[in-house]
């Protein structure tokens, strides 16, 4: 799946219930996400301590769901993804890395 394919489909699917939320509801979900997010880093993360299977399968859902309302986001704000990735893939439009 593209990032296009998958900002399609989540616009199919939950846009009409996104857009009358509006964008800060919705970024309220995806903060909330973006937290469980952290919380499952974290889990996985630890000295000493390997993840379990469920806290690995929680790390792989909680990137999924960042993932999904980041293109809600977008959606519910006209910003195509894909078209704005190209400041990554394409050449000498960003040079460098952050400490």
């Amino acid at each position: 799946m593209t990032l296009a394919q998958l900002q399609k489909m989540i616009r199919d699917r939950y846009y009409a219930t996104d857009s009358a939320r509006g964008t800060a509801g919705t970024f309220m979900h995806f903060a909330e996400e973006f937290g469980e997010l952290a919380t499952a880093l974290y889990r996985n993360s630890r000295p000493n301590k390997p993840p379990t299977r469920e806290e690995r399968a929680n790390l792989e859902e909680e990137f999924a769901d960042v993932l999904a309302w980041l293109a809600t986001l977008a959606n519910i704000n006209n910003v195509d993804l894909e078209a704005c990735m190209s400041k990554y893939t394409e050449p000498d439009r960003v040079t460098g890395v952050k400490d």
